[in-house]
């Protein structure tokens, strides 16, 4: 049934997800519903920004906790959504404690049910077009939230309100309606060993991704206000750049270079903070320095989530790997929500505030190298390692006997190249094989001279070249 319906089930999942993921755009996660309601009744809107990104942070780590399956992972995302409804409900009556009190109850409730969807995303798609289903998400909840934002400044903000909740009421329907999976109701043995390999880089790219949001924080507290006066242009045209990237990335995706992407991403953010130090503020000048920032913030929104997508096949708990990687997110986005109130009350000029974004893109550019390298090496050899660990006994024997080498391997390097087919760590291999782990170092060294390779991926890639033509 799961099998026959794999298509509408992805479906289902890239729908429900988009509904939830635009009331959190339009609403709860710094959404011009919630800014068109606070300043209504002349609120001060720190508070309440920072309580609901605080609380959703919290909910996105914690989700792993308690979404430890496909089962349970429906049952929190359908419980999240709900609770999202009813800490929502105060904002539809005059401002109160309850305003926020409900922000804190949307803001967990929320986290857990977007971490929860980890599980839905390994289980609804497929690994190959994994980076479409990401792609179609942003794009979808942020063409409705487009939308919402334009009744809620344009017309009423409760309206906008009503159809926040109306997208989370939509959205239960279809998780509602979405199977828990048996290809993924239980985890194959060979994920368990390579998990230990995930974390190093999920590291990197969390670092990666936190001081680069920095900036996205600053947008929200810094130039976003410096154009407040254009009120219906910035009601539509705030996050179409952003779409605009995302469907441009989503069809050429494949056909460009991460590290190229990435760096024209740097180029394309510090072009725009330059604009808004050199430029006005009129409609053309916003229409430069908001084209240059959301696109860039598709680009690279859309790099993390498909890297988070990839990272899915290679732990038994989505749901805390997918709550992870978004956390990081919200974290730098509330880092650079607390610089950019202290630029304000500092009131820094816009030449101060470029030198402090470029100063943020200098140390992520340093941070780029070795993040590339590391998903290199995550992605291609563990993609092999669960090629290879499906392999019968004698056929792992014969495909390392028939490779070619430039010298025939020692006893003890044929157990270390075992290990590490196995996706064994160097400590790992030591410990297993009571030598030291400087001793297993040399003998990779020495594997990797006699197979001319310079890297285990480039190992395993030389041991499994020949699989397809045999």
């Amino acid at each position: 049934m799961y099998k026959q319906n794999a298509t509408d089930n992805r479906a289902l999942s890239i729908i429900a997800f988009s509904l939830l993921f635009a009331y959190l755009l339009s609403f709860l996660f710094e959404g011009q519903v919630l800014y068109s309601l606070l300043m209504q009744y002349e609120e001060a809107a720190t508070a309440y920004i920072l309580a609901a990104i605080v609380a959703h942070f919290a909910g996105l780590l914690s989700c792993g906790f308690l979404a430890r399956s496909p089962g349970a992972a429906r049952v929190v995302m359908l419980g999240g959504m709900g609770a999202c409804l009813l800490g929502t409900v105060p904002f539809l009556f005059a401002p109160s404690a309850f305003w926020l009190t409900g922000l804190i109850i949307s803001g967990y409730a929320g986290g857990l049910s977007v971490a929860a969807w980890g599980y839905c995303l390994k289980a609804f798609t497929p690994k190959k077009i994994r980076m479409r289903s990401c792609a179609d998400v942003l794009i979808y909840s942020n063409i409705i939230m487009i939308a919402i934002n334009v009744v809620s400044i344009n017309i009423s903000p409760y309206i906008g309100l009503g159809l926040s909740m109306l997208c989370l009421m939509t959205g239960m329907v279809f998780v509602y309606r979405l199977p828990v999976s048996r290809d993924n109701a239980g985890y194959a043995k060979s994920e368990h060993k390579v998990s230990a390999h995930l974390m190093k880089p999920l590291l990197t790219l969390i670092l990666f991704v936190v001081i680069l949001t920095i900036n996205s924080g600053l947008m929200y507290q810094v130039i976003n206000p410096a154009f407040a006066h254009l009120t219906r242009l910035t009601s539509w045209y705030w996050a179409v750049p952003y779409v605009i990237a995302l469907c441009i990335m989503r069809n050429q995706y494949g056909k460009l270079k991460r590290a190229y992407i990435l760096h024209v991403g740097m180029a394309m953010i510090m072009a725009s903070f330059l604009c808004f130090m050199l430029l006005g503020r009129g409609a053309p000048e916003y229409f430069v320095v908001d084209t240059l920032m959301l696109g860039v913030c598709g680009i690279f929104d859309l790099f993390w989530w498909s890297i988070i997508g990839e990272m899915l096949d290679y732990t038994q708990n989505p749901a805390k790997v997918f709550g992870i990687g978004l956390a990081a997110n919200v974290f730098g986005v509330w880092c650079g929500d607390l610089l950019g109130i202290g630029v304000t009350l500092a009131a820094l000029s816009g030449a101060e505030v470029a030198v402090i974004a470029l100063t943020v893109v200098c140390v992520t550019l340093v941070i780029l190298p070795p993040l590339n390298r590391q998903l290199a090496m995550l992605l291609k050899s563990h993609a092999y390692l669960d090629a290879y660990s499906r392999m019968a006994g004698d056929r792992q024997s014969t495909i390392i006997r028939e490779a070619k080498m430039l010298d025939p391997l020692t006893e003890r390097e044929c157990e270390v190249l075992q290990f590490i087919l196995s996706g064994k760590s160097n400590r790992e291999i030591a410990g297993s094989l009571f030598i030291s782990e400087s001793t297993v170092k040399t003998h990779v060294r020495n594997i990797f001279s006699k197979y001319d390779v310079g890297s285990r991926a480039e190992l395993i890639s030389t041991l499994l070249k020949n699989q397809t033509d045999t």
